[in-house]
């Protein structure tokens, strides 16, 4: 079982930035991020792979949002740069031991307790 602690969620003017991390318990395959406003569905967000060269990110979010990963913690972060109110959202740290995020079910996901990301106009 494997645990996963988020932090640095937070409320931002649009325009601005946060910066989100992600640590897990042991190391995984792939980590990554979803999010899910009111009356919405899961959105896939981003994800990396435990090498670092396995990087996806969803369309909604590409220019804007980077993903990286410290190993040697099991962390991974998500920098989020030119933030908008439509990103407003609970924010989910996933990860996986047996495949690559976004690309397997979530059934096998673990997931994190979610933090909130409110942006405001």
């Amino acid at each position: 079982q494997v645990q996963l602690v988020e932090s640095g969620g937070g409320l931002v003017q649009a325009g601005g930035s946060l910066r989100l991390s992600c640590a897990a318990s042991e190391r995984t395959f792939s980590m990554g991020w979803f999010r899910q406003a009111p009356g919405k569905e899961r959105e896939f967000v981003a994800r990396i792979s435990w090498s670092g060269s396995l990087i996806y990110y969803g369309d909604s979010v590409k220019g804007r949002f980077t993903i990286s990963r410290d190993n040697a913690k099991n962390t991974v972060y998500l920098q989020m740069n030119s933030l908008k109110p439509e990103d407003t959202a609970v924010y989910s740290c996933a990860a996986s031991s047996a495949g690559l995020v976004s690309a397997i079910p979530a059934s096998s996901y673990y997931w994190g307790q979610g933090t909130q990301v409110t942006v405001s106009s």
